[in-house]
């Protein structure tokens, strides 16, 4: 019985081994060596298995795919002699390649930590790595293959009504129909159910360590319009947070005042327009339009503002700030501009709005200067929310965003609309009087003249939020064309479809590197960006420098 039993396990075995395409195998190969080249950020093995199961099982899938249009359109055929030489050649080939990839995947790693000031790793584990692989792609493809025979199965029942070929058609739309209903309306859904749920609950945590403020002109106070219980965690670290008038006066030497700091959270009242009304009302409240600076500020996907953005700004104006922002989601960027990025559009216009609307009606010698400020996917939502025809009498007097992500039309309006000399990492637009780009190296002083409204984006050639796009998977991209930026990886090339898989498993790990790379962008650069657009008086380069040493410790 029992060696019946492994008789069959064997015979089993060995014709679903049979069962596997040798043309989908080689393309699986190639898929799975491409994978492990370099991308924008430096993986984990464990990572890097995952993007690479995936990676060999849509190798797989494009090379029976072609394999199946071949047959589907009847052509001949090559002689046994010559596909013989073929598999031959193909196995010698593709095993030369897989080795040299897998021993080659410790330096391409360390060329992308190098850039990024990252200590080396002494291996890539390619084993670990190599099997993650196997077992990811295993999975993909059994789930594959189940549509494909529920596929035949329906084929096979069209038959007898239709021609095969057209019978073959429908099924095929049918099932990938159904698959994409069910990934979408199941799986993703579900998904972002789970997801949802959990950083609903990370929102609502409560840190022992941020107290209640407890001067009356304090957003969240006994006397505040915004209960401090519902503003969420992330509200409560930006409104808590941040320097306090005795801070900035000993830095700067000077008589300063309270940073005016208000946000409203995603719990604190249902609706974008409820929301931006309540952070208005708490704007005039504390006296916001009494400062010599109004930002309004649209926060990344859980809420968060960066303090080395919000902190930096305070200082140079000596606290005579007021920044007021609303929560427009719990998830990260990255899932929700996967999901729907239209929320931080809709949230930011409506903010604004309420406040340009009053801001337009106070006398003009004695307002303050009107900036907006975003993040991420919180610049996704500023760029629409001054529409420059609407604001076009009475313009504001400037914006800083940084790490643009792919969607952001203005943004890509204006890269693809650059000065021919200038990289599409570090553009330069028109005369820049109006709009400038800059990096991790301060750029901003180009010598030319400003307009009256200043607009800066920050953006690093590491960020993947900046530089994925779905074109990648069939389009190689311009970031990639020589000068590339001193953050990306020498050994970094094009390979469609696979060099979209890299960019988008970089997505979740965007603020994974250290501070000044990737989707971190560092204090220093937002001092640059804040001193090029709000001009604040009496800062000398040294005492620029004092700032920035000043931010250092607290970011590395």
């Amino acid at each position: 019985m029992l060696h019946r039993l492994i008789a069959q396990l064997k015979s089993r075995s060995h014709s679903y081994w049979d069962s596997f395409s040798f043309v989908g195998l080689v393309f699986a190969t190639l898929f799975f060596c491409g994978s492990v080249t370099p991308s924008l950020l430096p993986r984990p093995y464990f990572v890097q298995g995952v993007l690479s199961g995936f990676s060999l099982a849509i190798g797989y899938g494009v090379g029976v795919f072609l394999l199946w249009c071949w047959a589907f359109l009847e052509l001949p055929h090559p002689a046994e002699k010559l596909a013989i030489r073929f598999k031959q050649a193909s196995v010698i080939g593709t095993s030369l390649v897989f080795l040299g990839s897998t021993w080659r995947a410790t330096e391409w790693q360390n060329s992308i930590r190098e850039r990024m000031e990252l200590p080396p790793v002494e291996s890539a584990a390619p084993f670990w790595f190599c099997v993650i692989a196997i077992l990811v792609a295993c999975v993909l493809v059994t789930i594959v293959r189940l549509m494909i025979f529920g596929g035949r199965k329906l084929s096979r029942g069209l038959e007898r009504f239709v021609p095969r070929r057209i019978a073959i058609s429908v099924s095929t739309v049918v099932v990938l129909i159904v698959a994409t209903m069910i990934a979408n309306g199941v799986v993703a859904r579900g998904l972002l159910n789970v997801a949802d749920g959990f950083f609903l609950k990370a929102d609502l945590l409560i840190d022992d360590q941020i107290e209640q403020p407890s001067r009356s002109l304090a957003c969240g106070s006994e006397d505040s319009l915004v209960d401090w219980e519902l503003i969420g965690r992330r509200g409560k670290d930006f409104i808590a947070g941040g320097p306090t008038r005795e801070e900035i006066a000993a830095f700067t030497g000077e008589e300063a005042m309270h940073p005016i700091r208000v946000c409203v959270g995603m719990r604190s009242v249902d609706g974008e327009d409820a929301r931006a009304e309540l952070a208005f009302e708490e704007l005039k409240r504390v006296g916001g339009f009494d400062r010599e600076v109004l930002i309004v500020a649209t926060p990344t996907g859980t809420g968060w503002l960066d303090e080395g953005a919000v902190d930096t700004v305070e200082y140079l104006h000596r606290g005579d700030t007021a920044i007021v922002s609303a929560q427009y989601s719990y998830l990260p960027s990255w899932i929700t501009i996967l999901v729907d990025p239209s929320r931080s559009r809709r949230s930011a216009s409506a903010l604004f709005d309420k406040v340009y609307a009053y801001w337009t009606t106070l006398p003009k010698e004695e307002r303050p200067r009107l900036y907006l400020f975003g993040l991420s996917l919180g610049s996704f939502g500023c760029e629409d929310a001054a529409d420059l025809l609407e604001t076009f009498q009475d313009p504001i007097n400037g914006s800083v965003l940084s790490g643009p992500p792919f969607p952001s039309h203005q943004w890509q309006s204006l890269v693809a609309g650059r000065n021919p000399d200038s990289p599409v990492w570090l553009p330069t637009f028109r005369n820049q009087s109006m709009v400038r780009f800059t990096s991790q190296i301060n750029t901003l002083n180009s010598g030319k003249a400003w307009g009256p409204i200043r607009n800066v984006y920050i953006q690093y050639a590491s960020d993947p939020m900046v530089w994925f796009s779905p074109s990648l998977a069939w389009h190689r991209p311009e970031w990639l064309t020589s000068p590339r930026g001193p953050d990306v990886s020498p050994g970094l090339r094009w390979y469609p479809i696979v060099t979209f898989l890299q960019i988008a498993f970089d997505l979740p790990m965007a603020t994974s590197v250290p501070i000044g790379y990737g989707h971190n962008y560092a204090p220093a650069n937002y001092i640059d960006a804040w001193n090029a657009v709000t001009q604040p008086e009496g800062w000398s380069n040294e005492d620029l420098s004092r700032l920035k040493q000043l931010f250092r410790p607290t970011t590395e």
